[in-house]
């Protein structure tokens, strides 16, 4: 498996880091993993966005979500490649995206974005890679996601906060790519519903993961920060998601 970077802001794009988005590959597959705002432009820098076989979203707010819309009107209006596209996201975002592009019952919209929903708990099959769905702790529906193929093993946390199922759905790894939205130790004030890097950290070694990468870092952060913070807690790799970079994602130990 390959992790690319397409964006790794929290909340918002900045001049040089779009929101989140990452592009998964393993065999002859890939999969847009979030498209948040900037996101489908970096993805057109490195491939066909048409030959996409797979969306899977965490959720629905902007910084996760909005760049779907441009996946619509460029499989719908441009140089496509085959439609529908599978879209696996949480409850809800079928209805939530398509109210936005005003989307009826006979809206070309469907014709293109297959919405599969899924619940904590579901699994499904992207070509060889067997995918895994839990529970995030989030404002609205949010799943985390866990991919294996072959010995090789990626979850995403996507926003979350402490709890829900991504510890046991990350346990033993290959990488964990984990939300580290806020830097300093947890406090009773602390925003429950995304991580501190401490907090990614801590659930990297209780879960056993064989590296971590951390992302979701916003703007006004340094990022180099949150690494020596997750490092302090947790003995394996840790990484920061730069805007751009690659991770070919190892064998499970």
């Amino acid at each position: 498996m390959k992790l690319t970077v397409l964006g790794s802001n929290a909340s918002s794009p900045s001049r040089t880091n779009a929101a989140s988005g990452y592009l998964l590959e393993f065999d002859s597959k890939s999969i847009l993993m979030d498209a948040g705002p900037g996101v489908f432009m970096k993805l057109a820098e490195i491939m066909d966005p048409g030959l996409l076989d797979a969306v899977v979203l965490s959720h629905t707010h902007i910084d996760h979500c909005a760049d779907v819309l441009a996946l619509f009107a460029y499989m719908a209006y441009g140089p496509s490649g085959p439609i529908p596209i599978p879209v696996y996201a949480p409850e809800g975002a079928r209805e939530h995206i398509a109210a936005f592009a005003r989307a009826g019952a006979d809206h070309v919209f469907h014709q293109v974005l297959d919405f599969r929903e899924k619940e904590p708990g579901d699994e499904v099959w992207i070509g060889d890679a067997h995918v895994t769905f839990g529970r995030a702790v989030h404002p609205v529906p949010a799943l985390v996601t866990r991919f294996d193929l072959d010995g090789v093993s990626l979850a995403y946390s996507g926003d979350t906060g402490p709890g829900g199922d991504l510890a046991n759905l990350a346990n033993g790894v290959s990488m964990l790519l984990s939300e580290a939205s806020i830097q300093g130790i947890r406090g009773p004030r602390t925003y429950v519903h995304h991580l501190t890097a401490v907090d990614a950290g801590e659930l990297a070694a209780w879960a056993d993961v064989g590296q971590l990468v951390l992302t979701h870092v916003p703007a006004s952060l340094d990022p180099a920060v949150s690494v020596e913070e997750a490092s302090s807690v947790y003995t394996g790799p840790v990484d920061y998601a730069a805007p751009g970079s690659t991770f070919e994602i190892p064998t499970t130990r």
